[in-house]
């Protein structure tokens, strides 16, 4: 794959953002391999993300980016580069139920994500042989349900120690305290089998079930410290009928999570999603 960097940015709208990013480049001798861009009229903030093919330009990605930084200053910017050539440390966290793991370790093991995933953690034991068969630790770190604390310390230790760039939780049943949200702001991404808001929380198949929904849906969105409420990056939804038990809603929406997640984290990956607020831009 050609290397590329990516340039993403967000920055009060005004004239002149894309010529002065596109002039930016070319007077560099740069080749734009792709671009998009977002104008929200409803709160007068502009979107854009570019790919840069680096062969074309003449010196590094640092050089890159303290070329840039007076552009961005100048525009109030919220700004990064990125190298596409370096894959990001993506850490995974699952509980008991394998499907979602199980997905993301195959689509990583078939080189259809590209990132490295140093470990896996787990409060059971129950997917170990799995995760080891793809060549990757796995480390089992128990909840004491009376105090949970000594749990996310361990976490957050592993978390870093494996300089984690970003942590999914491929259905870890455990909900983050406020201060590990807070340290990994954007960087952790959840997959919530529910097509949120609707029915947050605990056991949304059977609560869709009493409701008589026809569609079912999952959500892939960055944590915070409100629960299942963070800026979402993915949604999809299957049609079901009344005929459809709450097992049947399960295994059926089982497919979407899985999906739902894997694409969300490959914008993530990709740097395609842009938040502002508690909203996404993802140029997919």
């Amino acid at each position: 794959m050609e290397r590329r960097y990516r340039l993403v940015l967000s920055c009060p709208d005004r004239v002149g953002i894309v010529a002065m990013v596109s002039n930016f480049i070319s007077s560099h001798g740069g080749s734009i391999a792709e671009a998009n861009q977002h104008s929200d009229p409803m709160t007068g903030h502009f979107f854009m993300r570019v790919e840069i093919s680096a062969n074309t330009l003449q010196f590094s990605l640092e050089q890159l980016r303290e070329a840039f930084s007076p552009i961005a200053s100048s525009f109030n910017m919220e700004w990064q580069i990125e190298d596409s050539s370096r894959p990001k440390r993506v850490v995974l966290m699952a509980s008991r139920e394998s499907h979602c793991l199980a997905d993301l370790l195959y689509r990583f093991h078939s080189k259809e994500l590209f990132c490295e995933i140093p470990c896996v953690i787990s409060n059971h034991d129950d997917l170990r042989s799995m995760v080891e068969w793809h060549g990757i630790p796995y480390h089992h770190v128990p909840v004491d349900p009376s105090d949970k604390t000594p749990h996310f310390q361990k976490v957050n230790e592993l978390i870093e120690s494996h300089e984690a760039d970003a942590v999914v939780l491929a259905r870890y049943m455990q909900i983050l305290p406020p201060d590990l949200c807070d340290r990994y702001p954007h960087r952790i991404i959840n997959i919530h089998h529910s097509f949120l808001p609707s029915f947050a929380g605990a056991k949304p198949y059977h609560q869709a079930h009493e409701r008589g929904v026809k569609l079912i849906g999952a959500t892939c969105h960055y944590v915070t410290q409100d629960l299942d409420a963070g800026p979402i990056i993915d949604q999809d939804v299957t049609r079901i009928s009344h005929r459809d038990l709450p097992e049947d809603m399960v295994r059926l929406g089982r497919d979407v999570e899985k999906t739902v997640l894997a694409r969300g984290l490959r914008w993530h990956l990709e740097d395609r999603v842009l938040v502002h607020g508690n909203k996404t831009v993802v140029f997919a």
